[in-house]
């Protein structure tokens, strides 16, 4: 899947055209990796984003073309920075 979908899908960041801003600003890595949009995300892949000075990273637990908002975050598991 797509980076930017899997964003939003997840609810990790709400819209995708905000999450298209976040990849071509190189505010989002893949595994240590800067990211465009459209990189492929996997289940076991890192995704690292940057909001200013703070940092989330995020591990990729499950794939899903369309999650309801209860099961978005059973979606990826949050790691300390």
């Amino acid at each position: 899947m797509r980076l930017d979908k899997y964003l939003k899908v997840s609810r990790i960041i709400k819209r995708r055209t905000v999450a298209n801003d976040a990849c071509d600003g190189g505010h989002v890595c893949i595994n240590g990796k800067p990211a465009k949009p459209g990189a492929e995300v996997k289940i076991g892949d890192v995704i690292e984003i940057r909001f200013g000075e703070r940092v989330s990273r995020y591990e990729v637990l499950s794939i899903s073309e369309h999650a309801p908002k209860a099961e978005a975050a059973d979606m990826y598991r949050t790691l300390n920075a």
